[in-house]
């Protein structure tokens, strides 16, 4: 009798399951992101959420939750329901920086991925009053002054970061790296001098580069790109094979239910299918890019972070 009390428990328990699916969502949903406003990820985050909210009758509302190299954030949505009602905004780091770097105890076992949503270029920008007026230039600034030159990022093991660190390696040159809590910060830290240079979002550089408070060298994927026009590849002024592509992903807690997990899917790629949202992804430096299903993201991500973590291990990256 107990065992078909407790079989009894258990399909009553999954009924409940698949209806909460099927009417999910209920509420509103919140998006947790671990970068602050006015940088790439927060635009992206509030056009996606904007668009996938109408689709799914349901607001999604961003948090911003900067620190810690964004891990504060993936923190946040390794702890919460695996309901739906959390889901984050992420990168690569989750498949081994965020344990090589910050000693988290999630893994990337602990998320479920949904879909990528965006890639971009990362952008060179140096400060005017630097005195480089091309990426030679800077080059062999940099090699006649090993250590001297120094840059920003949005933080430890963020991909600005990684972009740096692959920078200084081709170049054969080390630089100081001063790491903030976000791409905006640390682009008007090279706006104002004080820093030399960083790897910013086309988000974050274009506007100052058009105000000509920062000057543009470049872009880091191996092609040109439309979030830049007319703007050269770094491996085509002297640094062949030179290549470094910035994404965006949506996340969810681990055992996020199949049903749940494809109904964000869904609503994702329609939203990013939508000619609107990708015009607005596009002025502000990114490309919508959904996946073919969630499977194909996971295989995705998952190379792409192993990518990620033999660049900071090559470089010896560590947290002081």
């Amino acid at each position: 009798m107990t065992t078909k009390i407790l079989l009894a428990a258990l399909a009553a328990l999954a009924c409940m399951a698949g209806a909460q699916a099927q009417t999910y969502p209920s509420k509103p949903i919140r998006l947790v992101i671990g970068y602050s406003p006015a940088g790439a990820a927060d635009f992206i985050a509030r056009i996606v959420a904007d668009a996938m909210g109408k689709e799914l009758g349901q607001p999604i509302l961003v948090d911003n939750k900067p620190g810690a190299g964004s891990t504060l954030a993936s923190g946040l949505l390794w702890r919460a329901p695996a309901d739906g009602y959390t889901l984050g905004l992420a990168t690569g780091t989750l498949y081994g920086i965020d344990q090589h770097l910050y000693k988290v105890k999630y893994t990337a076992a602990d998320f479920t991925p949904i879909t990528l949503l965006t890639i971009s270029p990362l952008v060179l920008a140096v400060n005017p009053k630097l005195g480089v007026n091309s990426l030679g230039e800077l080059v062999a600034k940099g090699r006649a002054n090993p250590g001297k030159l120094n840059y920003s990022s949005s933080g430890i093991g963020g991909s600005p970061h990684l972009a740096a660190t692959s920078f200084e390696r081709a170049i054969g040159a080390p630089m100081a790296h001063i790491p903030f809590k976000g791409g905006a910060p640390a682009l008007q830290a090279v706006a104002a001098g004080d820093v030399d240079l960083s790897f910013g979002t086309a988000a974050s550089v274009l506007p100052l580069g058009k105000q000509e408070v920062v000057k543009m060298l470049g872009v880091t994927t191996a092609q040109p790109s439309a979030v830049a026009p007319g703007m050269p590849t770094l491996a085509s002024q002297g640094l062949p094979g030179f290549d470094f592509t910035f994404w965006f992903g949506l996340f969810g807690p681990a055992n996020l239910p199949r049903e749940v997990s494809e109904k964000l899917f869904a609503a994702a790629t329609r939203a990013l299918a939508d000619p609107q949202v990708q015009e607005k992804l596009l002025g502000t430096g990114n490309e919508a890019a959904p996946s073919a299903s969630p499977a194909d993201f996971h295989r995705w991500a998952t190379a792409s972070g192993r990518v990620q973590l033999d660049r900071i291990r090559e470089a010896n990256v560590k947290v002081d």
